[in-house]
């Protein structure tokens, strides 16, 4: 049996095929464009439906027949259909600022207590609204709103349907019933009909229609959330652990038992979303910049250097040097998107060297400062880690974390641990394998772990006491865009 798990990204499109016994056999990707600029930061639609059927049939040309593909994708940006199935306009992403105002129309409170986040502009309902107030005659045609999971799962079975995960990101499904919200639908405006039908992770859809691929025979199974994707697939089910992806971003993905009712975890921009198993959930603690810091820093000092001789040159001992890694503005807890970078503790001794390392121990910091955060609002202390992404393969860096957050942290050994994640719920789907717990026995593979190393914590420990208070000292600061002109 061949098993696709097709991840849908903001940059590419990739699937990778696996057999039942989780073997890795294939992989096929495909970089398309987004729009990223100060008004507008789109992606086409249209160029990510070529992308899915390019990796698709060059697949298939390599393994043969494939039995059932599994699709997963990022969140928040959907794609409006016609009567016809057109694509009406560009997709927003969640980055892109049109939803702002909107989102001020909800109220806290009860969009917390139905949706489990905070309102927010970049989650889809403010953004729709936005395209019913100013776009009125694109809205009129529009029979269908779907986000990018469910538009290709429709584009292959003509299914409408999409899975819980990913219903979250809109802003407007209710996480204890798992249906629609009516009540915030009615604040929107939006026509709850337009959307797709909420399913649980693993739903199978039908069978592939699209006469283009050939691929009649192949089961096409809703997946979910890209991040949740990576969960199953680094096979943390259980709660006290979590996934620490390691990519452009950084975000953590822990697991716990019960729906916080603290306001101020909602507050500080975590979510509450259902896990694929009933009656767990999870949330997202997110950094804008894991990898980018790293990437950025390289590439502007260092070009003659890559990763892994910056790995083997670095000090081997903590640096003292504090870096705040808001590159990209702050993430959670503070949600501050005008916050910035902040190094302390530089002298004319430093190194560049010292430098890469006090950027991985900075990023990591704010791992540690969020993992507090979620503690002390009431979801339960995260023991274990599972480290995924291209993070996960820096020993290095696998250490530093180790140290500062007093933790284990596991890497998982597979190339694409999203996709890995998807297709075993197509085994489950299927019934290759009763439940999760047992596709994980079969599929996920741990690499080395790493454990803290005490006298690195202690020094790590008393360093944190300052990190801690860095950002609300330096944020009365800060100089607004206004004061600059």
């Amino acid at each position: 049996m061949k098993l696709g798990g097709l991840d849908i990204g903001t940059t590419g499109c990739k699937v990778s095929i696996y057999d039942e016994t989780g073997e890795f056999l294939a992989q096929s990707y495909c970089e398309y464009e987004s729009t990223r600029n100060t008004e507008t930061q789109e992606i086409d639609g249209a160029a990510v439906w070529n992308g899915v059927k390019k990796v698709l049939l060059e697949a298939k040309a390599e393994v043969g027949q494939i039995d059932a593909i599994g699709v997963s994708s990022f969140g928040e940006s959907f794609v409006m259909l016609d009567e016809d199935d057109n694509i009406l306009l560009p997709s927003f992403l969640y980055t892109d600022k049109r939803g702002n105002e909107e989102c001020t129309l909800f109220d806290a409170e009860e969009t917390i207590r139905i949706a489990g986040v905070k309102p927010h502009g970049m989650y889809s309902l403010p953004k729709l609204m936005w395209i019913k107030k100013n776009l009125p005659e694109i809205y009129k045609k529009t029979k269908r709103i779907l986000l990018f999971e469910d538009f290709i799962v429709y584009k292959l079975t003509k299914k409408a349907q999409i899975d819980y995960s990913l219903a979250c990101r809109t802003m407007g499904f209710d996480i204890r019933t798992k249906t629609w919200s009516k009540a915030l639908f009615d604040v929107a405006g939006i026509d709850i009909e337009k959307m797709s039908e909420p399913v649980v992770g693993g739903t199978i859809a039908g069978k592939i229609v699209d006469a283009e691929l050939d691929m009649t025979d192949t089961l096409v199974v809703s997946g979910c959330h890209d991040q949740l994707a990576s969960l199953i697939g680094a096979g943390v089910l259980d709660t006290g652990s979590a996934v620490d992806g390691t990519g452009t971003v950084e975000c953590i993905t822990p697991v716990f038992d019960d729906i916080p009712n603290q306001k101020e975890f909602y507050e500080q921009g975590y979510c509450t979303v259902p896990h694929i198993l009933d009656g767990k959930y999870i949330c997202y603690v997110l950094s804008f910049t894991g990898g980018a810091a790293l990437k950025w820093y390289k590439d502007t000092f260092i070009e003659d250097k890559g990763y892994r001789e910056m790995d083997e040159t670095i000090p081997a001992e903590p640096t003292g040097i504090l870096v705040v890694p808001y590159f990209a503005g702050a993430a959670t807890p503070f949600m501050d998107e005008n916050a910035k970078a902040i190094f302390t503790g530089v002298t004319l001794g430093t190194t560049k060297e010292d430098m890469y390392r006090a950027i991985m121990e900075g990023v990591t910091y704010e791992i540690l400062f969020n993992l507090e955060h979620l503690e002390a609002s009431g979801v339960s202390r995260t023991e274990k880690l599972y480290t995924t992404g291209g993070g996960a393969k820096s020993e290095v860096w696998l250490q530093i974390k180790a140290d500062i957050l007093n933790r284990e942290l596991t890497a998982i050994n597979a190339p694409e641990v999203g996709a890995m994640g998807t297709v075993m719920l197509a085994t489950v789907a299927l019934g290759v394998y009763k439940d999760l717990y047992a596709a994980k026995e079969q599929f996920v593979k741990y690499g080395k772990t790493f454990t803290p190393n005490p006298k690195r914590a202690k020094e790590y420990e008393k360093l944190m006491k300052t990190y801690r208070g860095i950002y609300r000292a330096m944020r009365p600061l800060e100089i607004t865009e206004e004061e600059r002109c």
